[in-house]
């Protein structure tokens, strides 16, 4: 079996792949997710996630390959050193070099995080046209591909996390609250008013950017991953497909063009 990691600011995410007749079966067997901790160490990740191995019912020992997108370079040595230590292997990390036929045409590629080259080879892979690939994560990321493969740039926004957490931490009287759908636009009370300018304002931003990156490039599919994903779909009738597993598959179809068997 093959397992993908995706390393992100809040979570780390593993995918564990079936291999079949020597070709990477697509969509993930089973899906973990761990809090990043970036001062937690090799054995303290291993432990964690031996333990969802175990109390899943899968074997360490099928692991032949491991393959590691991450957008956190301190862990990268502590992931290295438990893929090393515990499976055995050497873990393959994803760069803007293992493109897929993907041509990133700005200015320093090496800028663009192991996340976004996965989600956008994944996109080029399946869907070929023009997509924008909005991952709905620590931040917001709209990537942009056209439909000769052509990486043609994006935008970042804070996700609705960071903005909440934001308020909070800002003001004397605000507090943290849940995100989630308000019933209307004008709350009764401060959760509510803070709900309300989190969430539409947010479902402005998205359809605004969209907007505007319809003008500059043809758009053939719009499709939304990430933990937040779907938060707002029923706001967003652009968003066509939601694939909340986007990252690990890119990085399985990276490693598989790459490395392969």
């Amino acid at each position: 079996m093959f397992l993908a990691v995706d390393i992100g600011n809040t979570n780390i995410t593993i995918g564990l792949f079936n291999i079949k007749k020597g070709e990477l079966s697509s969509g993930p067997l089973k899906v973990w997710r761990m809090s990043t901790i970036k001062e937690q160490t090799t054995d303290e990740y291993a432990t964690m996630l031996m333990n969802m191995f175990f109390y899943s019912g899968y074997d360490t020992n099928s692991i032949s390959n491991v393959a590691i997108a991450s957008v956190v370079p301190s862990l990268n040595i502590v992931f290295e050193d438990l893929v090393k230590k515990y499976f055995k292997k050497k873990a393959f990390f994803v760069s803007y070099e293992d493109s897929d036929g993907v041509i990133f045409a700005i200015e320093n590629p090496k800028e663009i995080g192991a996340d976004r080259i996965a989600d956008v080879v994944a996109a080029h892979h399946m869907y070929k046209g023009g997509c924008v690939i909005i991952d709905f994560g620590t931040a917001t990321t709209f990537d942009c591909i056209d439909d000769k493969g052509k990486y043609m740039g994006g935008a970042i926004a804070p996700g609705p996390i960071i903005s909440a957490q934001s308020l909070s931490l800002k003001t004397a009287q605000l507090p943290q609250i849940e995100i989630k759908k308000p019933f209307k636009s004008i709350g009764a009370t401060t959760v509510e008013c803070i709900q309300s300018g989190l969430y539409f304002g947010y479902v402005g931003l998205v359809k605004e950017i969209l907007e505007r990156i319809k003008k500059e490039m043809k758009v053939e599919h719009i499709i939304a991953t990430g933990g937040l994903s779907r938060l707002i779909l029923s706001e967003i009738k652009e968003i066509e497909i939601i694939l909340p597993n986007l990252t690990l598959e890119g990085i399985r179809i990276i490693w598989e063009k790459m490395i392969g068997y």
